[in-house]
């Protein structure tokens, strides 16, 4: 496949969307890697999460990018949807702000959306910004039905060369995903339900669901500043990401696999890590997993879980 665009017609217009919370230092250092960019036919949106530190220096330093400035903080998928609203893009390219971008990275991921169009989406080769000879992100592997839990290909590996091709994924990476608009359109917005981790995961579940392929694409490259090390789990993190576990689960099984999951949780995962984080004496950790686990048995019939925002709401 030819991933060159070589005319100026062939550069549609791409949206790129990024949200700010704190440290506004870091989304300037990614913007001034988007001004070098070769791709010419972007805008810039950067969403602010209500964030404590002011972010003016984004505002003054970058006039020419649309500032979006959220009242409260409204999580991952929320700050990003704020953006889709204003976005005019054909494409739109989610991207963490604390990533930086090499010139040429954006042709790529345009050129396979436009060759196919029975893509939902693509994400580069996502490589650690302070480790760059390691992987990040090659494409990830299904979901396991009883652990609600996904594994990427190349995590931790040095890159050797050995994922330089072209691949089916099941999953996009949030760090970094190019989704066509019309797509958008279509399975709706990022789900809200969420605030924090899964979200991307449960989006990229929906496109497949309506009939998308999802795909890496092995010659765009994207530096995430998250530690090779990152894992450290904090009591907000084991609060949300075990929340967003089991939402997932409750949005995505349907039948006799619905059934079989949430016995293995209600039989398996959730007596085993209230066992651990009280042998541990991880009493933060224990409250915070007893705390998302009390969630869903408040919302056990809500029907707000299964929404998908649209752009127009």
């Amino acid at each position: 496949m030819n991933t060159n665009l070589d005319h100026k017609m062939d550069y549609p217009l791409v949206s790129i969307v990024t949200v700010n919370y704190n440290h506004p230092e870091v989304t300037v250092a990614l913007l001034v890697s988007l001004q070098r960019i070769t791709y010419p036919n972007i805008e810039i949106i950067v969403v602010d999460n209500a964030s404590q530190e002011s972010p003016k220096i984004i505002e003054t330093t970058f006039p020419n990018i649309v500032f979006i400035q959220n009242r409260s903080n409204l999580g991952f998928a929320g700050g990003n949807n704020e953006g889709v609203r204003r976005a005019k893009g054909k494409y739109l390219l989610f991207i963490n702000n604390d990533t930086e971008v090499p010139h040429d990275f954006l042709e790529p991921l345009v050129a396979k959306c436009e060759y196919d169009h029975h893509i939902g989406g693509v994400s580069p080769k996502i490589k650690f910004y302070y480790q760059p000879d390691t992987i990040q992100f090659c494409g990830q592997g299904p979901m396991n039905s009883f652990t609600m839990r996904s594994f990427g290909y190349g995590n931790k590996a040095i890159d050797t060369g050995q994922f330089n091709v072209d691949r089916e994924t099941n999953f996009l990476h949030g760090a970094a995903m190019l989704i066509p608009a019309s797509v958008i359109q279509q399975v709706g917005l990022m789900p809200e339900c969420y605030f924090l981790y899964y979200e991307e995961l449960d989006w990229s579940a929906q496109m497949v669901k309506a009939g998308y392929r999802l795909w890496y694409v092995h010659n765009s490259v994207v530096m995430h500043k998250e530690s090779v090390s990152t894992g450290k789990m904090t009591p907000l993190k084991t609060y949300y990401m075990n929340r967003a576990r089991l939402l997932y689960l409750r949005r995505n099984l349907k039948g006799f696999t619905f059934l079989v999951a949430i016995l293995y949780q209600i039989s398996v995962a959730i007596p085993k890590n209230l066992f651990i984080f009280s042998i541990r004496f991880k009493n933060g950790h224990l409250k915070a997993y007893m705390k998302a686990i009390f969630w869903h048995l408040q919302h056990l019939v809500s029907r707000e879980i299964h929404l998908n925002p649209k752009i127009n709401q």
